[in-house]
């Protein structure tokens, strides 16, 4: 009996003490640094580790803790550089050296007749934009190919490549304005007077 009456004191604490941790969970919930969600959404979602980081997410991170460089992401090129300048308040810097050029936006695609269906092409990519089945033929699901060009190094025949979107009104980007700050950009031309002179 006595040890009947041990055990339900001892289920009844813990019931309380789960109780009071649940409720704590949702009182107290602390939620995301909003400075890198707000980087993060800048950043293009690639998940390409070109910038040393191992994705897009821990590179915020490390941009709103102050140990990364805005400029380390050739995927979101030139504008994605200025976006983070302007929302934090830094310089801006032009793309690093080491993270190559800017680069347009690009799929992966696969010669299907040449694969052989050896999967690292699938354990490589990080978004799961590779169909198939080991010793089967792959290809890439286009919509959700970042151009992160990891696939291609693991892949033994060479079979597959990356190709540049076609631009279409729904993946145009307005190019952003590249502002003379040189000494002789103080002297402006004319305004134009007539239509005629708008060419």
């Amino acid at each position: 009996m006595e040890i009947l009456v041990a055990i339900s004191v001892m289920a009844l604490g813990a019931l309380v003490l789960g109780s009071a941790i649940g409720y704590a969970a949702i009182r107290f919930k602390v939620e995301g640094d909003p400075v890198v969600e707000k980087i993060n959404a800048i950043l293009p979602q690639t998940q390409c580790g070109q910038c040393s980081y191992p994705g897009c997410k821990p590179y915020a991170e490390a941009i709103a803790r102050g140990e990364a460089e805005i400029n380390l992401c050739p995927p979101g090129g030139d504008e994605g550089v200025h976006q983070l300048s302007e929302l934090l308040g830094r310089e801006y810097k032009p793309l690093a050296e080491e993270s190559q050029t800017e680069k347009k936006a690009s799929v992966a695609l696969i010669d299907e007749a040449d694969c052989i269906g050896c999967t690292l092409c699938i354990q490589a990519c990080p978004v799961d934009a590779i169909l198939g089945a080991a010793k089967q033929m792959h290809t890439v699901i286009i919509p959700l190919c970042t151009g992160c060009e990891l696939c291609i190094a693991p892949c033994p025949v060479d079979c597959i490549a990356m190709k540049p979107l076609p631009e279409t009104p729904e993946n145009w980007e307005w190019p952003y304005p590249q502002i003379d700050k040189s000494p002789d950009a103080a002297t402006h031309a004319p305004m134009p007077t007539a239509a005629a002179d708008i060419q």
